[in-house]
């Protein structure tokens, strides 16, 4: 790993994600009650050993900097040659933004080839799963491999979603298709599977530079790494597949794709059950993030019909959960759910005040809202379609201004800055 850089991608809008990534970066959405996103993926590279790591970053990026900047910088030893290091959109090479994901990296390619490193390990940081890139890396050495890609079995009915890999016996990739309605291709590690690309690449180095020279010069591409780079590369180079081996440690591999509301809903409830599948309580593995200075959380009261407690649930520090209920939910820092209040399957951020009496189900609320006493919110979605976002799926979606900006003649919105009871 010292002779390997990391290059990490995070400047997608996620859009499948509005309205938590209106005003934040996709990779900056809180996960798990104290982590974010990009939490996951940075953990791996510290598990893995991986200590120079460029993150690349465009959209709505203040959050994101500022976390990586306070929770990560102290991590890695700068002395040592070690970093995480943010590049925005520096324009250097290019007068656009970044047009795709192989554009990214080109656009930084002088501050890749000033480290000189023999790899370069392509990753993303919108993703939740445990690798050990190390091993991924052992084996690209000593396969003779040009360009490795990490892949995961699929159901053959999932193959809309991925770009899938044709990969041979021996492990050597012959082609891809990108999200193809229906293949006829399986694993030939698990004949009842597909190979699908988890957008994990390592290239040499002296591969990837000239490569993306030669793709940003053609105007008819898109500047990705899965459309572009790794097709136009095959027949040239040699390319294995490294099939995923999850630090997980579970039955089944984990690896989730939070990029849609409902999905990002279901992996953070996960982490609520009373045996989650993700654990994010493995002393082999730790989960690293910033560190905020809060007190414990707190529960008070234990009178009839008044007593805090917290049911299979998240509860991160500076919550107090004073004569309310919490079942099945996920507490950011600094929450205070008042008294009589009752919070059920529920995705909490940070600074969140929740008034008396107040009964919410199936949401998600965003950071700084103060809920008025008595709100009702995810039991009728027509009223809340008339306050709040909801999704097809009749998720519930608060944040601090939402529906000011939509409804502002609203009898039952959110007031940013109304003080809680």
């Amino acid at each position: 790993m010292k002779d390997t850089l990391g290059v990490l991608l995070a400047g997608g809008a996620g859009e499948r994600l509005f309205p938590l990534t209106r005003d934040r970066a996709k990779p900056a959405v809180p996960f798990g009650g104290q982590y974010r996103i990009i939490d996951i993926t940075l953990s791996n590279c510290i598990n893995s050993d991986l200590r120079k790591v460029y993150i690349l970053t465009q959209y709505k990026s203040l959050s994101l900097n500022r976390h990586i900047r306070e929770g990560w910088g102290p991590v890695v030893a700068n002395e040592l040659g070690e970093f995480i290091e943010i590049l925005p959109p520096m324009q250097r090479v290019s007068v656009n933004w970044y047009m795709g994901t192989a554009d990214a990296v080109y656009q930084n390619i002088y501050s890749i080839g000033s480290e000189q490193p023999k790899y370069v390990i392509i990753l993303s940081g919108d993703h939740i799963y445990k690798m050990n890139y190390q091993l991924m890396l052992d084996q690209h050495i000593q396969s003779g491999a040009h360009v490795t890609l990490a892949t995961l079995p699929i159901k053959p009915e999932e193959v809309p979603r991925f770009g899938v890999v044709d990969v041979a016996r021996n492990g050597e990739i012959n082609g891809f298709l990108e999200k193809p309605k229906e293949t006829k291709l399986r694993s030939p590690f698990n004949p009842e599977r597909v190979d699908a690309s988890m957008g994990i690449y390592i290239f040499n180095t002296d591969v990837l530079l000239p490569e993306l020279i030669k793709d940003a010069e053609d105007p008819n591409s898109k500047h990705d790494f899965g459309h572009n780079i790794l097709p136009n590369l095959l027949g040239r180079f040699k390319m294995m597949a490294y099939n995923f081996v999850d630090e997980n440690k579970q039955e089944a591999l984990y690896w989730r794709d939070v990029g849609t509301l409902e999905a990002y809903y279901e992996a953070n409830l996960d982490l609520a059950s009373v045996s989650p599948i993700f654990n994010l309580y493995d002393k082999s593995w730790p989960m690293r993030t910033r560190s905020y200075q809060y007190p414990p959380a707190k529960f008070v009261f234990g009178e009839p019909g008044r007593t805090g407690m917290a049911i299979n649930s998240v509860i991160s520090g500076g919550s107090i959960i004073s004569g309310a209920v919490v079942r099945n939910s996920v507490l950011s820092h600094d929450v205070r759910v008042n008294s009589y209040a009752d919070v059920d399957s529920s995705i909490i951020f940070s600074h969140v005040n929740i008034g008396r009496h107040s009964r919410i189900r199936h949401a998600i609320i965003d950071r700084d809202v103060h809920i008025p006493d008595g709100a009702v919110i995810g039991y009728d979605p027509a009223e809340d379609k008339r306050n709040y976002f909801v999704t097809p799926s009749g998720l519930t979606v608060v944040t601090r201004d939402y529906s000011v900006y939509e409804n502002p003649v609203s009898q039952n919105f959110i007031q940013p800055g109304q003080p809680g009871k």
